[in-house]
């Protein structure tokens, strides 16, 4: 017999422990232990709904039961675009109280609320500060103190905000008159590289880097790994008697990689959206696929916050090439830019090298894309919309050939860009001819990076918005506007292409998107002879778009069919 649950799958954060399943957050901190131990001032960042708070609390009551410590943890979410100085210090000091009006710990609740007639409260730049060092005094332990939401304060309030902390860190002692919190955490999205990115951006020096100028200086919140998502599923198991099958775990590892957010999302679709609580029907890998690709289609408020950081200028500048896959290479994007937009959870290194970047999942890959070509979807003419399925089997050698049409009757990019002479093309071909020729080649990165520049030197005035596998993306969602059970894409900066794969009736439609002299046709069609191999096609096809804004329309657009190792390869021009 089926038992009735108690619990369920949390979809707005990470699992809450009065009534949902939960994965114990201390193992996610890693080595925070250790640096409160040896009394450092730190960032713990993580992306949005990632259970950065989940994680605070159990740390603030593990601190506080143990005896040794007093910890506190107050948010300052409410500071959000608080420009104003004064302002923001009071609300930060109330924030502090508040945090001890909620603790669970007697002698910190008491404790709320009872400065008010101190020094600190005439001086916004020593309110913060001040507090501080009478709630230290005022203790019989150590104090140790988290920000929740601390990147919420503005610039200028930051500025403030920091430089009491630096004050009264460099300052501490066991003296009444100058102790401070033990040890202090700022937790938030962004790294501590990021706070000094956003109070410099006229390069003014504010010394701020002393408190947390130590190698341990910044924590991240891990994601879930494999064996906890299932240790996850099976608490709804033991209470239900549901199955998730082993290839169901499978397949949500391999849409979230262990985002806690999607995973939750994903198990609440399929459990309570879609099977309505029959906990006699088992899991399988299909149904999670569906999960997937509902949560894409939903769009659900988490994904807001996300899109909503593609709108600033330093995001899309590492977005978009990880999206195409080619024009700009790691070397190129600036360091900061790149590691604040995995600070934000978009992106995350590539396990397959040390040089590229990658959408930190599937899922979030899918919906950036779909995000970033939304107004070029626009432009294709709706009246093309599944023409190319005819219920059985997706015609995509027909598809791809009105691509083409398309590409050459609506690409402005002759008309933007600032093309060549005949005489310094011919000397790019054989450039990049040469380059290509090398055997054995020490460091191809290198290699492809310096092809690139040559090839960027013709995209002057290229617009970023209609680069070419971003016109192509558009014009597949467009066109399959749904019929298509799925497009899924991979997508990595610094491999100078991007693979799609769309899903029609159970039968998969390989492509891969290059620009022309970025790699040898020979490694892209080997490249997707392996991608094939692993989604079980015996034909694709290469898509190869030409850059060379000078070089005709009937030379830059053919079509080509080879073969290699049993798989059948349409190369088409554009």
């Amino acid at each position: 017999m089926i038992s009735k649950p108690t619990k369920r799958f949390n979809t707005v954060g990470v699992c809450k422990p009065a009534d949902h399943y939960m994965i114990p957050p201390l193992p996610r901190l890693p080595d925070v232990n250790n640096l409160i131990d040896d009394k450092f001032y730190f960032v713990l960042h993580a992306p949005r709904q990632s259970g950065k708070t989940t994680c605070l609390e159990a740390l603030t009551e593990k601190i506080n039961s143990e005896g040794q410590h007093y910890a506190v943890n107050c948010s300052l979410d409410s500071l959000r675009n608080i420009e104003d100085d004064l302002k923001a210090m009071d609300m930060v000091t109330n924030e502090i109280n508040a945090g001890l009006g909620e603790s669970r710990v007697p002698e910190i609740r008491e404790l709320a609320f009872s400065f008010d007639g101190s020094p600190y409260r005439t001086q916004p730049n020593l309110k913060v500060r001040y507090l501080l060092r009478s709630l230290c005094r005022s203790l019989d332990r150590e104090l140790i103190v988290f920000f929740d939401e601390a990147d919420c304060l503005h610039e200028n309030p930051l500025v403030m905000f920091l430089v009491q902390i630096r004050a009264g860190y460099l300052k501490r002692s066991d003296s009444p008159e100058t102790m401070f919190p033990r040890s202090l955490a700022l937790v938030g999205m962004r790294d501590i590289r990021d706070y000094l990115y956003r109070i410099r951006p006229e390069e003014r020096s504010t010394g701020l880097g002393s408190p947390f100028n130590v190698r341990e200086e910044s924590l991240t919140l891990a994601d879930f790994t494999f064996e906890e998502i299932g240790a996850l599923y099976w608490q709804h198991t033991e209470e239900t008697g549901q199955i998730f099958e082993p290839g169901a775990v499978e397949r949500v590892w391999f849409w979230t990689e262990g985002q806690p957010w999607l995973v939750n999302a994903l198990a609440d679709d399929v459990i309570y959206k879609r099977f309505k609580k029959d906990y006699s029907r088992a899991i399988t890998g299909a149904d999670i696929d569906q999960s997937a690709r509902n949560l894409i289609l939903r769009n659900p408020p988490h994904f807001d916050s996300l899109l909503e950081r593609l709108k600033e200028p330093r995001v899309r500048r590492v977005i978009e090439p990880v999206i195409t896959g080619a024009g700009i290479l790691p070397g190129n994007v600036p360091t900061d830019d790149a590691e604040y937009t995995i600070d934000l959870g978009l992106l995350k290194g590539n396990p397959d090298d040390n040089v590229s970047f990658r959408a930190s999942n599937p899922i979030y890959g899918e919906v950036i894309v779909r995000a970033l070509t939304r107004k070029l979807q626009k432009d294709v003419p709706p009246q093309l919309a599944n023409r190319w399925m005819d219920g059985t089997r997706l015609d995509m050698d027909g598809l791809l050939r009105a691509f083409q049409l398309y590409w050459r009757t609506n690409a402005n990019i002759n008309e933007k860009s600032i093309g060549k002479s005949v005489e310094e093309e011919t000397q790019d071909n054989e450039r990049i001819d040469r380059l290509l020729s090398i055997p054995d080649l020490a460091d191809k990165y290198k290699v492809k990076q310096e092809i690139v520049e040559i090839i960027s030197k013709n995209r002057r005035g290229f617009s970023t918005e209609d680069i070419p596998h971003n016109v192509l993306n558009a014009f597949l969602q467009r066109v399959l506007n749904g019929g298509a059970d799925f497009i899924q894409r991979e997508c990595a900066l610094g491999r100078t292409r991007a693979d799609i794969c769309v899903s029609y009736k159970g039968i998969y439609y390989p492509l891969e998107l290059k620009i022309k002299g970025a790699e040898a046709l020979n490694d892209s069609l080997k490249q997707l002879s392996g991608y094939m191999d692993k989604c079980g096609a015996t034909v694709g096809w290469l898509i190869v778009f030409d850059l060379y804004f000078k070089k005709l329309w009937r030379d830059k657009q053919f079509w080509d069919t080879q073969s290699l190792n049993g798989h059948t390869i349409h190369v088409v021009g554009c």
